[in-house]
């Protein structure tokens, strides 16, 4: 069950990040804000290849280790990325008002929870 968690808490982040392109998340993000859009657009999309390709490599490594920890640490981080939703939600330009928006950024952040209590949980028995 925790592989289920861990699987949906990944694709409601790759969903979000087409979700995030619709709206705009560069225009909050302190890296990007500052540049204009046809440039934040770049920027925010391209960084997202190797960014991927980095995490994919690593929650699917074949070293055992590398792969564990990979994939708590990319719970723990769907966890901080709905804290760090809830903390822009103020900003002038954060767009993610939707159901849809919503159910993307925190389920993903439920599933990193659930992720990580049934990998402890596992691990105590």
């Amino acid at each position: 069950m925790k592989d289920f968690f861990f699987y949906i808490g990944f694709a409601t982040l790759a969903t979000h990040e087409i979700d995030a392109v619709f709206k705009h998340e560069w225009r909050v993000l302190p890296l990007t804000s500052w540049l204009p859009d046809e440039y934040g657009f770049l920027v925010f999309l391209f960084f997202h290849i190797p960014l991927f390709a980095i995490l994919v490599w690593l929650i699917a490594n074949l070293n055992q280790t590398i792969r564990y920890r990979s994939r708590l640490g990319f719970s723990i981080f769907l966890i901080v990325h709905g804290i760090l939703h809830l903390l822009f939600a103020e900003h002038r330009l954060y767009e993610f008002t939707s159901a849809y928006s919503n159910i993307l950024i925190f389920g993903g952040a439920l599933c990193g929870l659930a992720h990580i209590v049934l990998e402890y949980a596992e691990t105590k028995n």
